[in-house]
């Protein structure tokens, strides 16, 4: 099945099941990333170690992934993509499971490094493959129901794991996404067909020149260049987010399910939307909104003081909802910008950017925020502005992107 094939406006049967896998393995990577966030006001204490020590465990995944991504984008377009996405999820499942039988701070350091080198490579097989099998015009719907896969992790990810973990312990959340993961696995293994399109054209002449070839192309750099700075301000604010919740606006720690409950819920209405406004209006000019949007949530969220759980829960809301509205538009505007000869390098090459500078984000915000002897977290706010210029500078980068395609599409008619 190739993008050609497929101009109905409608998914088949076999498209709604590859949308709901890829949502579902999308699901998986954000919840064993995300699930650690809102354990540090857990495992912090559990473990005894510092804020800095936190940050490296979140940016420890970061780190590796990025490496991985590297390691694995030159192989990325030589082998079928099931095949790929296969070998790399059980070692994904394998290493969650490592996660859930750390006891001591070095080994859940490692076991989240191990992780990252597996589920740092998901995310991008995932996007070669919704860029395979959908046509252009679907891809903002296709993009938008696969980032359902957030607001799915909010709602049953992180309120679940967090109820286990206080009716256990933090180790809980990791092992029952292992069984989850196993039939995830079992459904990808026997339902997915092989996805081998982009092997007719002949490789080039070895996988370290593919690799290369990528990341020196000029009409990649943009792209490159957005994926980073989009990375950026999430993984600087999201690691402390729920000690941010917690010890300075003074929610009580029993609440922070309902406030991820509830944004998820609203979250995943908003990526479908999202996705159906960018093919509708345009992937810029709903960027451009959701820039302006995300500016002013991340400047009040930043900000709040003591203030009633449902105000909370609508900052978070909308915050998100501008986040989606960048993130979405984005990942449909940019699987144009690769041939598909290179789809695999490319995502792969971007998700590497994405997790080296989110380690390095994460790494920064952990120095700058810090406990005041009042138990509160100093600084966020800097954290906030650090955010607004990477904002600004990727809304510039998003419109380089659209005139250089609009300047190919030319070119080629």
């Amino acid at each position: 099945m190739s993008p050609s094939s497929t101009q109905s406006s409608k998914f088949s049967s076999y498209q709604k099941l590859v949308v709901g896998l890829l949502a579902f393995l999308q699901f998986s990577i954000i919840l064993d990333f995300m699930i650690i966030a809102p354990l540090g006001a857990l495992i912090m204490p559990a473990m005894v170690i510092t804020t800095k020590q936190f940050s490296m465990i979140v940016s420890a995944y970061a780190f590796s992934a990025g490496l991985s991504g590297l390691l694995v984008a030159g192989f990325a377009d030589r082998y079928d993509r099931k095949k790929l996405l296969l070998f790399f999820y059980t070692g994904f499942v394998l290493s969650t499971l490592w996660c859930g039988l750390a006891q001591t701070f070095p080994m859940l350091l490692l076991a989240r490094i191990v992780t990252g080198i597996f589920g740092g490579v998901i995310g991008s097989i995932v996007l070669a493959i919704a860029t395979d099998l959908f046509a252009v015009q679907l891809r903002g719907r296709v993009m938008g129901l696969i980032q359902t896969a957030f607001g799915a992790s909010q709602i049953l990810g992180l309120p679940v794991g967090l109820y286990l973990s206080s009716r256990w312990n933090w180790h809980a959340p990791f092992l029952v996404m292992v069984i989850f993961g196993l039939a995830g696995g079992l459904v990808m293994l026997f339902k997915l067909r092989p996805i081998v399109d982009h092997l007719a054209a002949p490789p080039e002449r070895s996988a370290f020149h593919h690799l290369l070839s990528t990341i020196k192309d000029p009409r990649y750099l943009s792209a490159f260049a957005t994926t980073a700075l989009l990375t950026t301000g999430g993984f600087m604010l999201m690691p402390f987010s729920s000690a941010f919740t917690v010890n300075n606006i003074g929610i009580k720690i029993e609440h922070l399910p309902t406030i991820y409950f509830l944004t998820g819920i609203f979250t995943i209405f908003v990526g479908p939307l999202v996705g159906k406004a960018a093919d509708a209006f345009g992937k810029l000019p709903v960027f451009i909104l959701g820039s302006f949007v995300t500016v002013v949530m991340v400047l009040i969220y930043t900000h709040l003081g003591n203030v009633p759980l449902t105000t909370v829960i609508l900052v978070n809301v909308l915050m998100f909802t501008g986040i989606f509205s960048r993130l979405i538009p984005f990942q449909a505007l940019v699987s144009s910008v690769p041939e598909q000869t290179k789809r695999g390098s490319f995502n792969a090459v971007s998700a590497s950017i994405q997790q080296f500078s989110g380690g390095i984000a994460s790494v920064i915000a952990g120095h700058i925020v810090s406990f005041g002897t009042d138990g509160k977290l100093q600084h966020f706010p800097v954290v906030g502005y650090v955010m607004i210029v990477t904002v600004m500078i990727s809304a510039v980068l998003v419109l380089r992107i659209q005139q250089e395609l609009s300047q190919r599409a030319i070119a080629n008619a």
